[in-house]
């Protein structure tokens, strides 16, 4: 469990240097590499399901209502 720690600190840390050096497709590829890592891990491995969750909740709130009462005008 330690090596893939260090893994995602130093894909963290190359976003890092890569954004300060104004290298965005180097920057998201460290960042995209980080996320993969972390969701292997058992600690990150509810983090689709949560996001799933909350892209779910969101969709259903920006749904318009049904049965609304009209409107007197």
């Amino acid at each position: 469990m330690g090596t893939i720690g260090v893994l995602i600190f130093f894909a963290v840390i190359g976003a890092v240097i890569c954004a300060k050096a104004r290298s965005a497709g180097g920057a998201v590829a460290f960042a995209a590499i980080a996320v993969v890592l972390f969701v292997a891990t058992p600690a990150g491995a509810g983090l689709p399901g949560m996001l799933l969750d909350f892209v779910s909740s969101v969709s259903q709130a920006s749904q318009p209502l049904t049965g609304e009462s009209e409107a007197v005008g």
